[in-house]
Parts: C-alpha cells; sequence; structure tokens
C-alpha cells in the first residue's frame, strides 16, 4: 500500500548521479507518469529507495509523491554497499539522513528478505503509474 505525502517531508541519505537524473526527468515526462512509489523509513521519513524519482518529481514541479513506508529498523531489511570494498550500515544510513553530510550517489543498495529469498527494496515498491497532473 502506497500513500501521498507532501515532497518536503523527506529527508535524503545519498546524494544523485546528474545524467540519471537528467535522463529520469525526460523519461517521466516522457511517460506522463509515475511508475513506482517510493521506499521510505516510517519513523523518520529517511528515503531508503528512490532519490532519483524523488529529485525528478522536484524538477518537474510536483508537490506530492506516493510512498511505501517501511520499518527501516525489520531484520529482513538489509543495507549493502554498491562498490566493493566498502562497508555501509543502517546507522550511516540514518545519521546521513538526519544530518548534513549526505553519502555518495549509488552507496548504498537495500535488499529484504522476502520468503527467504533476498530481493532488492524495489520488489515491494508498488507499481502505481500516476499521471504528473496529480502530483503536481
Amino acid at each position: 500500500m502506497y500513500i501521498f505525502i507532501r515532497l518536503e517531508e523527506l529527508k535524503h541519505h545519498e546524494g544523485v548521479e546528474d545524467e540519471r537524473l537528467k535522463a529520469l526527468i525526460e523519461e517521466i515526462r516522457s511517460d506522463g507518469c509515475l511508475k513506482l512509489s517510493i521506499a521510505v523509513d516510517k519513523n523518520t521519513k529517511i528515503i531508503i529507495d528512490g532519490h532519483h524519482r524523488v529529485c525528478a518529481l522536484k524538477e518537474l514541479k510536483c508537490t506530492r509523491i506516493p510512498v511505501t513506508f517501511i520499518n527501516y529498523q525489520q531484520e529482513n531489511i538489509k543495507v549493502v554497499p554498491w562498490r566493493k570494498n566498502e562497508t555501509v550500515t543502517k546507522k550511516d544510513v540514518i545519521n546521513a539522513g538526519l544530518g548534513l553530510e549526505k553519502l555518495p550517489p549509488r552507496t548504498t543498495k537495500h535488499i529484504v528478505n522476502v520468503r527467504t529469498e533476498w530481493k532488492h527494496i524495489s520488489y515491494i515498491e508498488k507499481c502505481i503509474n500516476i499521471p504528473l497532473k496529480e502530483l503536481q
């Protein structure tokens, strides 16, 4: 299930890649809709997955966004680094989300345990296809 919240309520824990952001803005503009909700920690409103989508919607003058709230502290949700030879913890994510210094783009990869199999967190984000007009 997803709900709508104001974009300004969300907290980023990592940066975004400019080229990827530009491409996503064009994709969303071309599609005329947002395809997936954003995974957000229900206790802190820190974005767990969807930083580029959030930034794209801001650029497209949207004011609200559909989110799937999760309990980030659950054991069935883990964070792993995208790059080899790096480490990242949930505490790092929370500190970055609540502080001023964000982690570099694509530092964190969140996974969720679904029936004993670990999948990318986007597995639980809802397919929504909501028109941009409804988000502005």
